[in-house]
C-alpha cells in the first residue's frame, strides 16, 4: 500500500481533551449532588427543601465547573501561545540555529546526524513553526488547550450527572431517601467509571473502583455531618 493511500489510524488519546472534562464533570455532578442531598436529608430537612437544595447545587456546580475549566484551560492556552510566539520570533531571528536545534532533537530520539538534518530541513520547509511546536514544545493538535470546549463539556456533563440523583430524589419515598439515593448514585458512578475506561482504553475494574471509592467516601462523610448538625 502506498503511503498516500494509507487510512489514518484512530487512537484513544484523541479523546483525552473532552473525555477528561466530561468524566470529571459527570463524576462531580453525581458525587456532589448526591452528597448534598444525603447530607441535607440526614439533617431531617423536608422533601421539598431537599429538592430545592439539589437543584441549587446543580446550577451552582455547573457554573462553577464551567468557570473553573475555562479559567484553567485558558491559562494553559495563554502559556502555549506565549511559547509559540517566542518560537516564531526565534525562527525569524536565526532559522539556521533552529534547524540545527530540531536536528539535535531527532538525534536524541535515535536518528543518525545526517538523516536528522535532512528530516529537520524537510519538516521546516513544510511547516517550521509546526515542527518546533510539536517536537520542541510538545504542543500538538490533539492536546492543544481548548477553553470553551472544556467549559461546555464540564458544565454539560456536570448537569447530566447531577440530574441523576435529583430524579431519584424526586421519585423516592422520604423514609428511604438516603438509602435509595446513595445506592443508585453508586450504581451511576460504576457505570460512569466503566464507560470512561472503555472510551479511554483503560481497565474497567480500576476505573469503576476509584470513582465508587471516592463517591462512597464523600456521601458517607456528608451524611455524618448532616446528621450531626441536624441533631444539634
Amino acid at each position: 500500500m502506498k503511503l498516500n493511500q494509507m487510512p489514518p489510524e484512530s487512537h484513544k488519546s484523541e479523546h483525552i481533551g473532552w473525555l477528561r472534562a466530561a468524566v470529571l464533570g459527570a463524576n462531580d455532578g453525581i458525587v456532589s449532588t448526591a452528597s448534598l442531598i444525603i447530607g441535607v436529608a440526614a439533617a431531617q430537612a423536608t422533601h421539598q427543601n431537599i429538592l430545592v437544595t439539589g437543584v441549587a447545587g446543580l446550577v451552582a456546580g455547573a457554573m462553577s465547573m464551567a468557570a473553573g475549566e475555562y479559567v484553567s484551560v485558558s491559562s494553559q492556552a495563554d502559556t502555549e501561545n506565549a511559547d509559540l510566539a517566542r518560537e516564531k520570533a526565534e525562527l525569524l531571528a536565526n532559522i539556521d540555529f533552529e534547524r540545527a536545534e530540531l536536528a539535535q532533537i531527532y538525534v536524541g530520539r535515535g536518528l543518525d546526524p545526517e538523516l536528522a538534518e535532512k528530516v529537520s530541513e524537510q519538516l521546516m520547509a513544510h511547516d517550521a513553526l509546526g515542527a518546533h511546536a510539536r517536537d520542541e514544545l510538545g504542543i500538538t493538535e490533539i492536546f492543544t488547550a481548548k477553553p470553551i470546549q472544556a467549559a461546555l463539556a464540564s458544565a454539560g456533563a456536570f448537569s447530566v450527572g447531577a440530574a441523576l440523583p435529583l430524579l431519584v430524589t424526586l421519585i423516592s419515598p422520604p423514609q428511604n431517601l438516603i438509602a435509595v439515593v446513595a445506592s443508585s448514585s453508586l450504581i451511576f458512578l460504576i457505570l460512569l467509571g466503566v464507560l470512561a475506561a472503555k472510551v479511554g482504553g483503560a481497565s474497567i475494574y480500576k476505573g469503576a473502583l476509584r470513582v465508587v471509592f471516592w463517591g462512597a467516601l464523600a456521601m458517607g462523610l456528608t451524611a455524618g455531618v448532616g446528621s450531626l448538625f441536624g441533631h444539634v
